[in-house]
Parts: C-alpha cells; sequence; structure tokens
C-alpha cells in the first residue's frame, strides 16, 4: 500500500519548529510493509489543505495529517478534513467528556474554545489521546484511509503506537516488511569508510544501504525488505556482519544506541571507574557520561578547569608547565588525566584541554586544537587533533572523541 504524510502548520514552513514526525511515521510505517511515496507540509489555510488532500487521496491509499487538531481559529484540520469528504462535522459526546476530564485533573474548568475538538467529521473512529486535548482520528473512504494526528511528538507518538499500528495491521496485511539498522561509526572519516566498504554498498536489491555523515559520527543504514521480519533480519545481518570485518573497533554502536552509552555499559560490565579533567568542553564530556541512569555506579568526579590559576589549584598542574608549553599542550592534557585521576582514586582519569575559538588562537596553536589525555594504572597517553567547525562543533568533536579514546581503551 502506499502512504503519504501531510504535515499542517505555518510554523512547519517558516522553519519556527523541526518537524520530526515525518521520520518516525516513516520508520513505523516501514516496519509495516507500507510505502511512503510523499512527504509534504502545509500552512494553516484551509484551501490548500483541502487541495492537499484530494490529491492524497487521488495518489496514495493511506494519508496521514500530523497537527492542526488544537482549539485556537488556526487549527484548521477538523473542517478542512470536513470539507474534503463532504461530510458533516457532528458533536462527538465521548471526546468532549475526555477533554473535560483532562481538564478536571488538573483542577480547571475547560475553556469554550475546547468544545471545538470533539467535533468531528460525521463517521470518523475517534482516537483517545492520553496526554492532551486533541483527538485522533480515523476515516475510511471507500477503499482509502484518512488518519488525523496531533502534532506534538509527546501526544502523536503513543496514540500511533497504541491504536493506529493495530488498526493497519488488521486492515493492511502486508506481506512485506521493510527494516533498517543503522551501525554507528567514529574515528573514521565519511570517505574513509567509503572507501572500506564501496564494494558491500553496491549490495544488490533487496537490501539497500547509505551513508549520512555527522560531526565526528558517520553511520551506515543498512535497509532490507522481505516477507518477514525474520527473514528482514537475516539480510541486515550478512551485511552487518561483513561490514563489521572492515571497520572493526570503529563501530561502537547501532541504532539508538549513543557512544556514552555504550562506554557506561563497558564501564559498568568491567567494573571500571572514571574521573574527568575538562577545559576547553566546559563540563560536556561529563554531561554526555550523566544522561546515562545508573553512571553514579562508574562516575567519580570531574573538574571543569577553565583557566590556568584552577589547573593548578584543582589539579595541581604544575605551574612551570603551564608557563614552559602552554595550557593548551600534551604536557598540560598529561597532568590534568594523571591527577584528576589520583584524586579520584579511578580506573580511568581523562584530561582535555584545547581551543574551541574564535577567540584565543594563535599561529602555533590554532583553534581547533586539542589534546586528549587518558590516564590508566598503566600508563598516560595524550593524542593530538585538529578539529574544524564552530565553537559548539568543536566542543562536541572533542567529546565524541575523548570516549572513543575511553572506550577504546576499556575493550
Amino acid at each position: 500500500m502506499r502512504a503519504e504524510i501531510i504535515a499542517i502548520g505555518t510554523e512547519i514552513l517558516l522553519g519556527q519548529i523541526l518537524n520530526t514526525n515525518h521520520r518516525y511515521l516513516s520508520q513505523k510505517l516501514a516496519e509495516l510493509g507500507i510505502d511512503v511515496y510523499y512527504h509534504s507540509a502545509v500552512g494553516d489555510n484551509q484551501e490548500r489543505l483541502i487541495q492537499a488532500i484530494d490529491q492524497g487521496i487521488e495518489r496514495s491509499d493511506i494519508i496521514i495529517t500530523t497537527g492542526g487538531l488544537g482549539p485556537t481559529v488556526d487549527d484548521i484540520t477538523l473542517e478542512s478534513v470536513a470539507r474534503a469528504l463532504a461530510r458533516r462535522l457532528v458533536l462527538d459526546k465521548r471526546i468532549l467528556s475526555r477533554i473535560k476530564l483532562h481538564f478536571g485533573k488538573q483542577c480547571i474548568k475547560m475553556p469554550l474554545e475546547n468544545v471545538r475538538q470533539a467535533h468531528t467529521p460525521e463517521g470518523a473512529i475517534a482516537l483517545e489521546n492520553d496526554v492532551g486535548t486533541a483527538p485522533g482520528l480515523i476515516i475510511e473512504e471507500s477503499k482509502k484511509i484518512l488518519i488525523t494526528l496531533p502534532g506534538p511528538p509527546r501526544e502523536l507518538v503513543p496514540m500511533f503506537e497504541r491504536e493506529v499500528i493495530p488498526y493497519l495491521k488488521k486492515k493492511t496485511r502486508s506481506e512485506w516488511t521493510i527494516r533498517t539498522r543503522t551501525i554507528k561509526i567514529t574515528g573514521l572519516s565519511e570517505s574513509q569508510v567509503n572507501h572500506k566498504v564501496k564494494d558491500i554498498l553496491k549490495s544488490p536489491p533487496p537490501v539497500t544501504m547509505g551513508i549520512f555523515a555527522h560531526p565526528a559520527l558517520i553511520e551506515l543504514k543498512v535497509t532490507a525488505k522481505a516477507k518477514n521480519e525474520r527473514r528482514a533480519n537475516i539480510l541486515i545481518n550478512k551485511i552487518d556482519r561483513k561490514i563489521t570485518a572492515k571497520l572493526k573497533a570503529h563501530i561502537f554502536g547501532r541504532d539508538a544506541e549513543t557512544l556514552e552509552e555504550v562506554v557506561g555499559k563497558l564501564l559498568r560490565r568491567y567494573r571500571r571507574t572514571l574521573a574527568i579533567a575538562e577545559s576547553c568542553t566546559g563540563g560536556l564530556i561529563s554531561n554526555r557520561i550523566t544522561n546515562i541512569p545508573g553512571s553514579s555506579k562508574y562516575f567519580r568526579m570531574a573538574v571543569v578547569a577553565y583557566s590556568n590559576k584552577t589547573k593548578a589549584s584543582q589539579l595541581d598542574v604544575s605551574p612551570e608547565t603551564l608557563k614552559k608549553f602552554g595550557a593548551v599542550s600534551q604536557q598540560v592534557a598529561k597532568e590534568m588525566a594523571k591527577n584528576v585521576r589520583k584524586v579520584a582514586g579511578t580506573t580511568f582519569g581523562l584530561g582535555v584541554t584545547g581551543i574551541a575559538g574564535p577567540t584565543g588562537a594563535t599561529k602555533s596553536k590554532p583553534r581547533g586544537l586539542v589534546y586528549i589525555a587518558l590516564a590508566t594504572p598503566r600508563r598516560i597517553t595524550c593524542q593530538k587533533f585538529h578539529f574544524a567547525g564552530e565553537r559548539e562543533v568543536i566542543k562536541f568533536k572533542t567529546s565524541q572523541a575523548a570516549l572513543s579514546i575511553l572506550r577504546q581503551a576499556i575493550i
């Protein structure tokens, strides 16, 4: 079956919000074996929205709209759908009761404006919203299916998974499923990854592959279309093994895994502990580490030593070292790593110093120069990097490199 997704809202066209719903819905529909042929966005204009719905009904089997279900005058989805399908808007008392209950739980009287959310096209199947007030709808029109969903992802996602997916499984009974696995790589550039796996990238259907570059992260997406999930996974696993043989330890995770999550799992598995001394990253590495639940099991302390005075007073970095080599140097990074590990009594100590820019650079020490040191019970190592990009990009690339160095040391 063919599907298309229509996002509704002028704020999307103006770039005021990031539309993540298209990505989520496309992934879920692919898992159901439903091909998404079109994505579109329409502003808060009833005539243009009706035109988009009419076009969708003409060329697709399933039309999903997102947004425009709120109580304000610019929320036009319900009226537009009713006009496009030539159906009356009727008051759904069950929806109205749920909206009143939503406000009642907050000890608030329901505003009269919210009553319009309970007027739905005649014959529509209501989808419950446990988070907000906007109801979702399923409307069957001849052999076509029109589904309206609220715009906020926190409302759309649970509604889609709880009610829409079971409905589509019954209705479509697709003979195919599409599965995608994302293989995550760090420490290599896009061209380096391409060189190593270029023969695998040419794999014929039903498997397709693509490379996607992000700052300090390369993703290889492997997609397979098969009769069932098991067969799709067999096809993907075959390609995954080939890629792993080529890229080896540069692969740190798959799908939703993050580098800090993988590092955390390794630290817990091998009962290792960590302390961090940061300068140019301003606490970003520590923040990423502590974003993982349970990080207190392995993370002991962090020091953000931004000035030379703090490096000396809090991390006991030698004033002579700072004067002779400068704060951005291999020698200082090593002392930071060694001393924070000593103070915390941990297995590992990370020391990071660099120039994120745009100021502070010199001819001999340009913006993007970073030193990352790792102290272990046996030795202290340090790596030098030259990162390109703006300040925030350099900081992220530094944090990614630091976590990657730590991961390599653990494995």
